[in-house]
């Protein structure tokens, strides 16, 4: 069984957030948020949309919908978002047989610094 309230302590802790940081966040207070993470409230859906964006996660995910998260590239552009997909994939193939950097993890590096500096 989805356990909702956990799943709020886990994007909150995971974020380095008290409750009270997110509270503020989402214009609530902290005994309001811990009743959430105690699954003795249920927030509203204007709440759950704050912290979806707080934790910049879908509404399926934080509600237990959806069992992986997903990455919002929202207002970021094209470029950013291929450099994303390359970093996501380069950590999914877990190449690690050498301690030296790969041409194409080069390549992600070079985009990335790129990126920031524009």
């Amino acid at each position: 069984m989805f356990d909702f309230g956990l799943r709020i302590r886990e994007l909150r802790e995971s974020h380095n957030m008290s409750q009270e940081a997110l509270g503020r966040r989402v214009g609530r207070s902290k005994p309001v948020i811990s009743s959430y993470e105690n699954n003795i409230k249920t927030p509203p859906l204007d709440v759950l949309v704050d912290m979806s964006n707080v934790f910049n996660v879908s509404l399926d995910y934080l509600v237990g919908k959806e069992k992986h998260r997903t990455l919002n590239t929202n207002g970021l552009s094209q470029n950013q978002i291929e450099t994303l997909q390359l970093v996501i994939n380069e950590f999914r193939e877990k190449n690690r047989a050498s301690s030296e950097l790969t041409n194409r993890q080069i390549k992600i590096l070079n985009s990335l610094l790129v990126s920031f500096f524009q």
